[in-house]
């Protein structure tokens, strides 16, 4: 048994066979080289060119308090502080107790003059 010629699908022409990859044609002849990245570059990672005003973010406050739902507040700051509460009076004693952190915090005050 032999399986029957395929038919050519009506008002197409055949496609091609496929053929082992070859290079792409220039687009045109003048200005863009043909082969790129002959020669080994170096790179190197270049400081952010933005210029801000020397402040960066060390702690955060997270309120999530949507309508009908348990109010939930995360605490988190660089100097390691990862605090959560949820429900309304645990919410507000975090807030109050973050506000209060940011004043006693070592990455917000500087310790030099502070008494020991």
């Amino acid at each position: 048994m032999s399986t029957p010629p395929r038919s050519r699908l009506e008002g197409r022409p055949p496609t091609p066979r496929l053929k082992a990859a070859e290079p792409a044609p220039a687009a045109s002849d003048g200005g863009a080289p043909k082969v790129v990245g002959r020669k080994a570059v170096p790179t190197a990672v270049r400081p952010d060119q933005q210029t801000g005003d020397g402040r960066h973010s060390i702690a955060w406050l997270t309120i999530t308090a949507p309508r009908g739902a348990t109010p939930t507040v995360t605490s988190v700051c660089r100097c390691g502080r990862n605090l959560f509460a949820a429900g309304h009076h645990r919410a507000l004693a975090l807030i109050e107790d973050h506000t209060h952190h940011r004043n006693l915090c070592p990455l917000h005050t500087p310790q030099e003059g502070a008494a020991a």
